[in-house]
């Protein structure tokens, strides 16, 4: 959790810092495309680094490889005029956010490490109530994260929150040092000397049938949360002050701990790829309408809901993959995975950062966009984004529906149930 807050924290600060100091949606959606772009390029080389190595130990590599690039964003701040920090496209601008998204995403092994750690501490029975777990403890850390993100800013500003992460990031890194994993029972892969085993990877995969169509569903998953994660931020700052949106956060993401909380408790059921299909199929329905009207409320009420159903969809869809794929090839599986369901998001935030900047977003707040499409989302000066959102969820739904039909989520059913 400490970890998980430490980059999140600062993810969210220079996220909420960027815009409010530029006001520029472009921003948020090069920051946020950035970010998945970098996890796009890094899963398959950090999933064979976790095959290659005891978990434990690369984890505290991650961790110690963190602590120095938050520490060197620190000093770049430090030292360079905010002006310069915030010229959009500008060498500094790019220099301050490509070192602390280095730490963030270098940070993300641990994620990837996480997930055979439970392949190798919890009987294969208790996966699903032990994924829920993670996702409960993550909602937790998102809840502290969101709060504390918004306040940073909005009272102690962008060097004090550096500061507070990088004291945040040597205390996960202590606490690393302390947790016990046996390991030395776990048949690990030594030979694996390529530094980046795509090919390994991609024939782990194509070795289940359906499993590749799997990871394909959740890379337009991670098409349609790419629009999300470009807009969400605008749109919650155009409504409130950011230390308000902070808490916002805050409140929603009590959403993943009843999700989590769920799972854990109750498990994801005999077939947990179709609990992955129903919980995306309501995520589209909550996410086309919590921003139907300009309200508050309804927005809050909203994520709560949506947020609930995504750790159910990411605990069957890890449970399900932790029982089919063999525990030498899954830091290789889920880093492929990650890989290429990461790979999606920074098209869409790249391309609707634009489009809702130039495009929706006036339109919206014109007469004739007010008359054509007023009944449908209201009115209000942030409905362009709305229509964006209206439009990710029905997607969603829609494609969640036709995967039931399909020939690889029975051909997946069937290898689970092996």
């Amino acid at each position: 959790m400490i970890a998980g807050i430490t980059t999140s924290f600062l993810w969210f600060a220079v996220t909420f810092w960027v815009y409010l100091e530029t006001k520029n949606v472009m921003a948020t959606a090069i920051l946020g495309g950035t970010y998945m772009l970098m996890m796009a390029v890094t899963g398959v080389f950090f999933g064979t680094l976790v095959d290659r190595h005891k978990k434990k130990r690369i984890m505290e590599v991650a961790s110690s490889i963190t602590a120095v690039m938050f520490g060197l964003a620190g000093v770049i701040y430090l030292l360079v005029d905010k002006a310069q920090l915030l010229t959009i496209g500008g060498p500094l601008f790019w220099l301050f956010a490509v070192v602390i998204l280095t730490g963030c995403i270098v940070e993300n092994i641990r994620n990837i490490a996480l997930g055979t750690c439970v392949t190798i501490m919890v009987p294969e029975d208790k996966r699903a109530n032990a994924n829920g777990m993670v996702g409960m403890v993550q909602g937790l850390g998102f809840m502290v994260t969101s709060i504390f993100s918004g306040l940073a800013i909005g009272y102690l500003g962008m060097g004090w929150t550096m500061l507070i992460a990088i004291v945040l990031t040597v205390l996960s890194l202590i606490d690393l040092m302390f947790v016990r994993i046996n390991e030395d029972h776990v048949e690990h892969d030594p030979a694996l000397t390529k530094l980046v085993d795509f090919k390994g990877a991609w024939l782990a995969i194509r070795e289940i049938p359906g499993l590749l169509a799997l990871i394909l569903f959740a890379t337009f998953n991670n098409l349609v949360g790419g629009v999300y994660m470009a807009l969400l931020d605008p749109y919650g700052l155009s409504l409130m002050p950011v230390q308000s949106w902070g808490f916002v956060f805050a409140i929603s993401s009590i959403g993943f701990m009843i999700g989590g909380g769920i799972v854990a408790k109750k498990g994801l059921g005999k077939r947990p790829l179709r609990t992955l299909l129903l919980a995306n199929i309501l995520i589209g329905v909550f996410g086309a309408v919590f921003t139907i009207r300009e309200s508050i409320p309804l927005l809050v009420i909203g994520m709560i809901i949506y947020m609930s159903f995504v750790p159910i969809a990411e605990a069957a869809e890890q449970t399900t993959l932790q029982k089919i794929v063999p525990l030498k090839k899954q830091g290789r599986v889920f880093g492929f995975g990650q890989s290429v369901e990461a790979a999606a998001a920074p098209i869409s935030a790249y391309m609707i950062g634009p489009i809702a900047q130039f495009g929706l977003i006036p339109y919206m707040n014109t007469t004739a966009g007010q008359q054509a499409w007023g009944w449908l989302v209201g009115p209000g000066h942030s409905r362009g984004i709305a229509m964006v959102f209206l439009a990710s969820g029905v997607i969603m739904m829609v494609i969640a529906a036709g995967a039931f039909l399909t020939r690889s989520y029975r051909q997946l059913n069937a290898a689970y149930e092996k």
